[in-house]
C-alpha cells in the first residue's frame, strides 16, 4: 500500500486528545450551502461526540458559488423567496432585523419593507446563509461539538484507507489529514475550456465582473436558462441602461458608445424559460406522492426497475384527479410524449416573446392572488420526486427522461424571476434581444482571429453561419463525466465507478451499441449499459466502488459529479434532503 507523508502546518491543527476522547472526526468538503445543510443535519443527529472540519476554498461560508462575488454581482436575483427556503437556524424575515446597516442600505432593505414572498439579490442572500453558519457553529460549541473552518484551502486530494477505516484528505500546502468520514460538497464546477486561450470566448458567465464590458457588437449567448440571464442583466448595464416609468414599466437605451450592441441568444427550438408563480407547496412536496414503499413494491414487480410510465401516472396525472378535474380530464389518456408534446407545441407555435409577455401577466396574477399555476407546480414536484429513485429507471426509461420530459420540465420549472422578465421584455422592445432557434448540433466553433462562428440550422432547415466577436457559453452547469472527478487518488484507487443503467431489454441495449451509441457498454453476462454522468452513488449518496460496493466513510452531495443518477438540481430544496439521507446513513 502507498503511504502517505504527513506534512504539518501551522494552520492546520489536529487534535492531540482524539484517541482520549474517540470523536468522531468528519470533514465537510466545501462551505457553501450544501455544507451548510450538512452542518445543521450534523448539530441536530444528537451525537455530541463529533469533530467537524469544515474546508472553503474561499474566505468566507455559506455563499458558495451562487451567492458570492464568483457567481453574483449586486443586480443578480435569486429565484426564491423567504417562504421557499428550507427550515435553517431563522428565516430572512428575522434575521433582516439584526443584519448588519450597511448591508440592508445597500440593498434597500429594511425590516419594515421586507417580504417574505420576494426575491432577493444574490449577494444579499449569500450574506444571511453566511450568518446562518455562525449561529450554526455558537450552537454547536455550546453542545460541545468542535467546530474547525479552514477558509482560503483548497483539498487537491482524497485517499480512502478501509484497512484503517479512515480518510485521508490531502490540501493544499498542510499535507494529509485523516477523518473517519468525508462529505464532498464542493457545489458548482464550470471547466475552463477555450476561455483566455481564444478572445472573446467565455466558457461561462462566471464570475459576473468578467462580463462588465463596453462593447460596440452583437454578442453571442449560447442557452436561454438563468445563466444566460444573468450574462444578459450584467452586459446590459454596462452597455445602456433601464429606465424605470412613473407607470411601473422599465425601458432600455443604449450608451453612446454602443450603438451596435445587441445580445443574440441561441437556444434549442427558439424557447425561453417560464416565468416564477405562486407556489401552494413552497418545498415541493405532495401528500399524494408515492412513498418509499410503494415504489420498492413497484420495483419488486417489475424486475428490479421503476417505470417512468408508472410515476407519471402516479406522481403527476393522477394527482390532479381531485385537484383540478377539468385538467385531468384533458391528460387522463395522454402517454408522457404525447402530454410533453401537447405542452410543446403551444410553446413552439407562438412567437416566444409573445408567449413570454403573456406567462410574464399570468404569472403576476398568480402571485397577486396567491393562487398556484397548479400543472406547472406540479411539473417541478415531479421532478424533484424522480431525482433520487432515477438510478433505479431502466437505460430506455433514462433516456426517455432526459430526452422527453426533461426539455419541457427544464423550461416549465426555471422560476425567472419578474424582475429579470421585465428587463428581458424591456431589451426585446429596444431591439437588443433578439432569440435565434438553433438545432441540436449546432456548434459556436472558436477562431483564432478571436470569437466564434455560430453554425446552426434555422427552423426551416437552412444552414447558418454568423460570426460573433463575443461568446458568451450560458447552457448552465454541465453534468460533469467521471473521467473529470476532480480527485485523482478516488479513481487510481478504484474508490469510485462510472454511472451507468441496466437496459430491460438487451436487445434494445445490443441495437443501440450496433449503432454506435459509444456510450453503451456490455458485460459477460450479456447485459447492456448505458453509460451516464458522473460518478455511481447509493440513495444514500455514499460512493459506490466498481464492484458494487458502498463506501461507509465516503459521501457526495457535489450535483456536478452526480448528475447521471441525480438528474434534477432543485437548489435548498436538493441540499435539505441529500443531506438528511446522508445524516441518517452516518448515525
Amino acid at each position: 500500500m502507498k503511504t502517505y507523508p504527513y506534512k504539518r502546518c501551522y494552520s492546520i491543527e489536529i487534535d492531540k486528545d482524539y484517541m482520549v476522547k474517540e470523536l468522531t472526526r468528519i470533514a465537510i468538503l466545501g462551505g457553501g450551502p450544501a455544507g451548510l445543510f450538512m452542518y445543521k443535519r450534523l448539530i441536530e443527529s444528537g451525537k455530541q461526540d463529533l469533530d467537524v472540519t469544515i474546508f472553503e476554498r474561499k474566505g468566507e461560508l455559506g455563499t458558495g458559488m451562487p451567492y458570492s462575488r464568483e457567481g453574483a454581482n449586486d443586480e443578480h436575483i435569486t429565484n426564491v423567496s423567504d417562504n421557499e427556503i428550507p427550515e435553517l437556524v431563522m428565516s430572512i424575515e428575522e434575521w433582516v432585523k439584526i443584519a448588519p446597516r450597511e448591508l440592508l442600505e445597500r440593498f434597500s432593505i429594511t425590516p419594515e419593507n421586507f417580504n417574505e414572498f420576494k426575491v432577493l439579490p444574490r449577494l444579499f442572500f449569500g450574506q444571511y446563509l453566511g450568518a446562518q453558519f455562525k449561529l450554526l457553529k455558537d450552537k454547536a460549541k455550546k453542545l460541545g461539538i468542535k467546530t474547525t473552518v479552514h477558509l482560503n484551502t483548497s483539498v487537491v486530494d482524497i485517499i480512502d484507507e478501509p484497512d484503517q477505516n479512515e480518510v485521508w484528505v490531502e490540501v493544499s500546502e498542510a499535507g494529509i489529514v485523516k477523518f473517519n468520514r468525508v462529505i464532498i460538497c464542493t457545489g458548482h464546477s464550470w471547466p475552463v475550456i477555450h476561455e483566455g486561450k481564444v478572445e472573446g470566448y467565455y466558457d461561462s458567465p462566471y464570475p459576473p465582473s468578467k462580463l462588465e464590458l463596453s462593447l460596440n457588437h452583437p454578442v453571442a449567448i449560447k442557452g436561454s436558462s438563468l445563466t444566460a440571464i444573468d450574462a444578459l442583466r450584467t452586459l446590459a448595464r454596462h452597455n445602456g441602461e433601464f429606465i424605470k416609468k412613473e407607470n411601473g414599466n422599465i425601458t432600455y437605451q443604449l450608451s453612446e458608445g454602443s450603438p451596435e450592441f445587441k445580445l443574440s441568444m441561441h437556444c434549442l427550438d427558439g424557447l425561453l424559460p417560464a416565468i416564477r408563480f405562486h407556489l401552494d407547496d413552497t418545498h415541493l412536496s405532495n401528500d399524494s406522492l408515492l412513498t418509499p414503499e410503494e415504489i420498492e413494491k413497484h420495483k419488486e414487480e417489475n424486475d428490479g426497475f421503476l417505470s417512468l410510465d408508472f410515476v407519471f401516472e402516479k406522481n403527476f396525472k393522477e394527482i390532479f384527479r381531485e385537484k383540478d378535474p377539468p385538467f385531468f380530464d384533458k391528460i387522463k389518456e395522454l402517454s408522457l410524449e404525447e402530454f410533453v408534446e401537447s405542452m410543446m407545441a403551444l410553446r413552439e407555435k407562438l412567437d416566444a416573446f409573445q408567449l413570454f409577455r403573456a406567462e410574464y401577466a399570468e404569472a403576476e396574477k398568480s402571485i397577486q392572488r396567491q393562487e398556484s399555476v397548479y400543472w406547472k407546480e406540479m411539473l417541478a414536484v415531479l421532478s424533484f420526486a424522480m431525482n433520487y429513485p432515477a438510478k433505479y429507471l431502466s437505460a430506455e426509461d433514462m433516456q426517455r427522461l432526459t430526452k422527453v420530459l426533461m426539455p419541457l420540465i427544464s423550461i416549465v420549472i426555471a422560476f425567472v424571476p419578474q424582475s429579470s422578465a421585465r428587463e428581458m421584455l424591456a431589451l426585446y422592445d429596444a431591439g437588443v434581444l433578439e432569440l435565434i432557434a438553433v438545432n441540436p448540433e449546432s456548434e459556436a466553433v472558436p477562431e483564432k482571429k478571436g470569437g466564434v462562428t455560430y453554425k446552426y440550422q434555422d427552423q426551416n432547415g437552412e444552414a447558418r453561419s454568423t460570426y460573433y466577436k463575443t461568446f458568451v457559453n450560458c447552457i448552465g452547469q454541465l453534468r460533469l463525466s467521471y473521467e473529470q472527478f476532480p480527485f485523482a487518488s478516488m479513481i487510481t484507487n478504484k474508490t469510485i465507478s462510472p454511472a451507468h443503467i441496466r437496459f430491460r431489454s438487451p436487445a434494445e441495449g445490443k441495437s443501440a451499441k450496433a449503432k454506435g451509441n459509444k456510450e453503451v457498454e456490455s458485460d459477460s453476462s450479456g447485459n447492456y449499459y448505458l453509460k451516464v454522468a458522473g460518478i455511481t452513488i447509493n440513495d444514500n449518496f455514499q460512493v459506490v466502488d466498481p464492484y458494487g460496493a458502498y463506501n461507509e466513510r465516503i459521501y457526495i452531495m457535489a450535483v456536478p459529479y452526480i448528475g447521471g443518477y441525480n438528474p434534477d438540481y432543485s437548489g435548498l430544496d436538493f441540499c435539505e434532503e441529500a443531506s438528511k439521507r446522508v445524516a441518517e446513513s452516518m448515525f
